[in-house]
């Protein structure tokens, strides 16, 4: 049998413009290849120019994909040295309602991948994710990205989509994606995951973020990314990782709409790993307090400080940044509310219109280092 289905399954999910006639593009250099299969007769071969690539962007069109569940049943291992020849390092799966017995096979088959990038956007996954095979799971990713994804498996769905991936993820991304709530019973440790970025995910919450930081699972996390994710003090972040045994290096709580903790809330001890904290673009008209005692990096920046703090209100800081605090500059909070002005923008401006797109693309841009 031609390997056609399997590449079908691999390669049939960047938008290109609408008088574009292919569905897919590949650049000059055979690096990057999209697909955008909006045609309501989608000519899916079209994905087959995408196996030279090293990056893959493949997107739906928003449709269901159950036409190929017959072809998810084929025996992946007929398959598997040419999906080891494949060149594949990164993979974007996008705009479309998935059947979890089809995500699962693409995983089967991408466990004989050099894969080590997987980001799944904009995806409604059908039904429940079954059992993972007894021997050679999916891919040995490094950085698993989840946006704008629902799950029918609900709280589970992290526990079950782990077990389909080889150990060795160092990088988990989850933005705009329900629930959060993991079944924590049911998640196996991630023993090598150093970052941890629950961004853009506006309703987390303080609440959200204990139940999301599954005690004792993410032993060697080093950096925590909670931006736009419905923080409001920096004590209750505190509790939540106290309560999770969760010790960061770096705690990112920027574009969070954040608060002075009140005088009778008690005092939280925070990781004594902590290193670096970036309350920036938090609306602070203070500094809070109960920050941790000793840091070497403290981002005030673009806050609503209208005077320089008082060394008793700071903790003990090697690197402080108060850029764009109108005591520093009288124009910041115009800047702030209104980041298009005419001329130069301002750098607070700037950073208020990248986020405001999205909170993580900075960890969506890596280098070609798999070419």
């Amino acid at each position: 049998m031609a390997p056609v289905p399997y590449l079908l399954l691999l390669l049939p999910l960047l938008r290109v413009s609408a008088d574009e006639l292919e569905p897919c593009q590949l650049d000059e250099e055979d690096f990057r290849c999209v697909c955008n299969f909006t045609d309501p007769e989608p000519d899916w071969s079209s994905a087959l120019q995408c196996m030279v690539a090293v990056e893959v962007e493949i997107r739906g069109g928003g449709r269901s994909l159950e036409q190929f569940l017959k072809k998810a049943n084929a025996d992946p291992e007929q398959y598997a040295d040419m999906v080891r020849a494949l060149r594949l390092r990164r993979l974007t799966v996008g705009a479309a309602q998935v059947p979890s017995q089809l995500l699962v096979a693409v995983l089967h088959v991408l466990g004989y991948s050099r894969l080590k990038e997987l980001t799944l956007e904009d995806l409604e996954v059908t039904s429940l994710l079954p059992p993972p095979p007894v021997k050679d799971p999916g891919p040995a990713l490094s950085t698993l990205r989840i946006h704008n994804v629902s799950w029918a498996t609900g709280g589970a769905w992290l526990g079950k989509l782990q077990q389909w991936l080889k150990p060795g993820l160092r990088v988990l991304n989850i933005a705009l994606t329900h629930p959060l709530a993991f079944a924590c019973a049911q998640l196996r440790t991630f023993p090598t995951l150093t970052t941890l970025d629950l961004s853009d995910n506006p309703g987390l919450s303080e609440r959200g973020l204990t139940t999301a930081l599954c005690p004792h699972k993410f032993p060697a996390l080093q950096d925590l990314a909670l931006r736009n994710a419905g923080m409001e003090t920096p004590s209750g972040v505190c509790a939540a990782l106290a309560a999770a045994g969760v010790q960061p290096h770096r705690l990112d709580l920027s574009h969070n709409s954040l608060r002075a903790a009140a005088s009778g809330d008690p005092r939280c001890v925070w990781p004594r790993t902590l290193s670096s904290l970036n309350l920036s673009f938090a609306g602070l008209e203070q500094v809070p307090k109960g920050l941790p005692p000793k840091l070497s990096v403290l981002d005030l920046s673009c806050n609503r400080l209208n005077r320089a703090p008082r060394p008793d209100e700071l903790p003990e800081v090697s690197n402080l940044t108060l850029d764009g605090n109108p005591f520093l500059d009288p124009g910041a909070l115009k800047h702030q509310e209104d980041p298009t002005p005419s001329g130069v923008v301002p750098a607070c401006a700037r950073s208020a219109l990248t986020v405001g797109v999205s909170g993580t693309l900075a960890l969506l841009q890596g280098a070609r280092g798999y070419a």
